[in-house]
């Protein structure tokens, strides 16, 4: 039997479908890209403070419309990537 493990997915621009399951964010300060990532990662602590970061820094106010966190794209994969691995 073979385990399933979630993963980010960098999302397309030509396309705004967001697979169930998963949800869209914005990633970075002032070059922002889109992302993918499953729902699962809402329970984690680790993405939890993220998300409090993100609350300090645009209220919930989102200037794009999505939720936006405001880390650069490689803190965002090693944490998203350590996420993936627990």
């Amino acid at each position: 039997m073979a385990i399933r493990m979630p993963r980010i997915i960098k999302k397309s621009s030509t396309t705004g479908d967001v697979p169930k399951g998963h949800f869209a964010v914005y990633v970075g300060k002032s070059r922002r890209r889109d992302f993918v990532i499953p729902i699962s990662f809402l329970s984690q602590p680790l993405f939890q403070d993220l998300l409090s970061q993100a609350e300090e820094e645009f209220g919930f106010d989102h200037p794009m419309g999505g939720v936006t966190i405001p880390c650069s794209e490689d803190v965002f994969v090693d944490l998203t990537s350590h996420l993936n691995r627990i």
